[in-house]
């Protein structure tokens, strides 16, 4: 059987294909012994009526050769319908019509039966109507033109059992691998889809993500606080042009897997990255009243990773950090490659900060030190001229207040203030 599922194979067919050919084969191979049988039976009896299923024989088997050669699926497909459509029901017309035959052309229904697994509803529907036809009309001929039959008594009603059983197996065998081909494909669709959400589940934000998935419109919310983080690793250009490119992808894997795990631990959300740079933000999508305070233990905990590690140690890299606090707007834009990304002058002034910043210190806005004062110590770095935005009053962030706790803490469990609408 083995042999014979591999028969008519092309190493270009799908996958889809390659499972309906062996099926189809499976079927025909199953059904020949049977037929030869049958024929014996009749003809034994007395009935030339059993050539017609060894006629059937005779054309399944010449179609299995020719589909071997060809490899030709829809020959093989419409062959078999025909075959098993009109043998059987010529059969029980020679053989006297619907009770004398014992019912041989309900083998017949194998032709819908084909077709409703190979093919489209609507054709097989054709194939139904076809051998509704055919099977009343042959009924009827039998009784009026050859009802002279003469069988043993116990015949015809064996006959309906054998042929009850025989054609209900071949059709619980059809149907039963097509069930179990499709399950294992809509398995397969499973395991896809579920990669698909967690692919999707670690480009976007996790609430963004299933407002994705469960609606259609444009996804545009506007937050009234929120703190947006840039951080960029000092003069990494320069320094990327000595290494050879995959030194320059592990390193910034390495930088930016372990600030991934700081975000995380913090109750941020990665942003994105451009180049050497990395922007994160607390309070979007999931608002609170404590984003100030969760950027800030970030930033210190990404100044002392980069200080601390490796790539810090071997290399002498920084980095310069600004934060800024202020009102947002967020939504998903792109249709083949989905992108979260915040809009705002807050975020704009974010961008100033980490850029008018200096290398080591983490730069913060007015709007975020007011947040950050009663809780963390800060620097004043007096009044800057800041591209775009002219004479602003900036600080350094330099540490929590003694007393305050660890850097590394996670965010308090207060219940946030809700401060999301749709814009």
């Amino acid at each position: 059987m083995a042999r014979l599922s591999r028969l008519g194979a092309d190493p270009r067919d799908d996958g889809d294909l390659r499972q309906k050919k062996s099926l189809l084969v499976l079927v025909t191979a199953l059904i020949l012994p049977v037929s030869a049988v049958w024929g014996g039976l009749y003809i034994g009896f007395g009935s030339w009526a059993g050539i017609t299923a060894f006629m059937y024989f005779a054309v399944s088997l010449a179609s299995l050769v020719v589909f071997a050669r060809t490899g030709s699926f829809r020959l093989l497909l419409v062959t078999q319908c025909l075959d098993i459509l009109l043998a059987p029901t010529a059969g029980q017309m020679f053989v006297g019509g619907f009770l004398p035959s014992g019912g041989v052309a309900l083998w017949g229904i194998m032709a819908p039966l084909g077709a409703l697994v190979f093919l489209e509803v609507r054709r097989a529907i054709r194939w139904f109507v076809a051998f509704v036809v055919v099977f009343l009309l042959t009924g009827v001929a039998g009784e009026l033109f050859f009802p002279d039959a003469d069988f043993p008594t116990w015949f015809p009603s064996t006959m309906l059992a054998l042929n009850i059983v025989g054609a209900g197996a071949i059709a619980f065998t059809l149907l039963a691998s097509f069930a179990k081909q499709r399950n294992e494909a809509l398995a397969a669709l499973r395991v896809e889809q579920e990669r698909s959400e967690l692919l999707l589940m670690n480009i976007l934000p996790g609430s963004i993500a299933e407002r994705l998935k469960a609606a259609s419109q444009t996804i545009a919310d506007h937050f009234d606080s929120a703190s947006i983080l840039f951080a960029d690793v000092v003069d990494f250009t320069p320094f990327a042009q000595r290494l050879a490119p995959a030194e320059v992808v592990g390193i910034l894997d390495q930088l930016f897997s372990h600030f991934d795990e700081l975000v995380e631990r913090h109750g941020l959300e990665k942003i994105k990255t451009i180049g050497d740079a990395y922007m994160a933000a607390a309070g979007v999508p999931d608002p609170s009243p404590h984003h100030a305070r969760m950027a800030a233990r970030l930033a210190l905990d990404m100044r002392e990773a980069i200080a601390t590690s490796a790539v810090g140690d071997g290399s002498g890299l920084e980095l310069r950090i600004g934060i800024n606090s202020g009102p947002v707007v967020a939504g998903v834009i792109g249709t083949k490659r989905f992108l979260y990304d915040l809009w705002g002058d807050a975020v704009n002034t974010a961008s100033r900060m980490e850029e008018h910043g200096t290398p080591g210190e983490i730069q913060i806005t007015s709007k975020t030190y007011e947040l950050l004062k009663d809780e963390f110590d800060c620097r004043p770095r007096g009044t800057i001229e800041v591209k775009g935005k002219g004479q602003m009053d900036t600080w350094y962030l330099v540490g929590p207040r003694s007393g305050e706790g660890r850097t590394d803490q996670s965010p308090d469990s207060e219940a946030p203030e809700s401060s999301q609408s749709p814009a």
